[in-house]
């Protein structure tokens, strides 16, 4: 792996220098975009507007319009607007994990120690683990403000990335029912989910969906006919929700005895 950020997690008077590697890998087919008639690859283009013109990737700045005038800026000016937080991973606060709502959360990255750092990055590791709480500070990668959630995973401290409050649209413009469930309804949705709970495996899910694509692909490369196959959509026979919560669990009973 190669690591897509150096710096350090200030952890109180203790800084700890670490790399940062992404955490995830992408499980969907590389799909490329052609051209309908001849098969040819798509190529993108950066183009001037005014000339029409290529642009090199050297020829590139990035600049924000202000008061109608475009402020050209360069990497040493993102430096420049906050050096600490370029560099250092500064834990603010530890909080309880649960308290942070999944909505939060965008991407996660594992923590490497360089040599210098190695038992300051296990104190930390090991005194997360011991409390129960994870680790919460701002830092800037690409340009961009950025929280960080750390916690310790396996024998690794893995940083999510998570959003600002602000970074999350209000849902208070949609059209949200005020219906309310019925006692009986409810006794019996607590009873469906009961009977479906199990511990959480995520070994048990899997990308199924790219398997049987790639296997189309094989198949049409073959010159093979592929039939679609029929889609079949059970519905309950009354619109009555009790009727229909009752024969959920009649179905879910049934799969557990085979």
């Amino acid at each position: 792996m190669r690591a897509i950020w150096t710096g350090a997690i200030g952890f109180g008077l203790v800084n700890i220098p670490v790399k940062m590697y992404s955490a995830t890998q992408s499980s969907t087919l590389d799909l490329d975009m052609l051209d309908k008639k001849d098969h040819s690859n798509i190529r993108f283009q950066r183009v001037n507007e005014k000339t029409g013109k290529e642009v090199a990737w050297e020829n590139i700045v990035r600049g924000y319009k202000y008061n109608g005038e475009y402020v050209v800026l360069t990497d040493d000016d993102f430096k420049k607007a906050s050096p600490e937080k370029s560099k250092i991973i500064e834990i603010e606060q530890f909080v309880d994990q649960a308290e942070i709502d999944t909505i939060y959360y965008e991407t996660p990255y594992y923590l490497e120690p360089e040599k210098s750092g190695t038992k300051a990055y296990a104190l930390l590791r090991d005194a997360l683990e011991k409390s129960g709480r994870v680790g919460l500070g701002t830092y800037v990668m690409r340009t961009k403000a950025t929280i960080g959630l750390i916690k310790p995973m396996d024998n690794i401290l893995v940083l999510n990335k998570i959003r600002f409050a602000e970074e999350i649209r209000d849902h208070k413009e949609l059209k949200i029912p005020d219906d309310k469930a019925k006692p009986n309804e409810l006794k019996m949705a607590l009873a469906l989910i009961d009977q479906l709970t199990g511990e959480f495996d995520i070994e048990k899910y899997k990308d199924t969906y790219s398997d049987q694509l790639m296997e189309l692909i094989e198949a049409k490369a073959k010159g093979k006919r592929i039939k679609a196959p029929t889609m079949k959509v059970v519905h309950s026979k009354s619109r009555d929700l009790m009727d229909q919560l009752k024969a959920s669990l009649n179905t879910t009973t049934k799969r557990k005895a085979y």
